[in-house]
């Protein structure tokens, strides 16, 4: 299985999984937002200009995603500390 890199700043309760190659600078062309409803917060979906997949952001992160990913995550809120 291929790793994925996520980030996470707790700050702000957001993350982002990334699709692409780790050290690649690919930038979001489109975003899809999911509905807020059906998935009980915010989370959106990102696609480059060729319309590949790309990454996934997630708002209130801490409700959606699993614990343990957001601890392996690269830590955001951190930075310059």
């Amino acid at each position: 299985m291929a790793d994925v890199r996520v980030t996470y700043d707790k700050t702000v309760d957001a993350a982002y999984v990334y699709l692409t190659e780790p050290l690649a600078r690919v930038k979001s062309a489109r975003m899809y937002p999911c509905d807020p409803v059906d998935v009980d917060g915010m989370i959106n979906l990102d696609f480059d200009e060729q319309g590949r997949f790309i990454g996934i952001e997630v708002l209130a992160a801490s409700s959606k995603l699993p614990e343990y990913l957001l601890q392996s995550a690269d830590r955001l809120d951190t930075e310059g500390s």
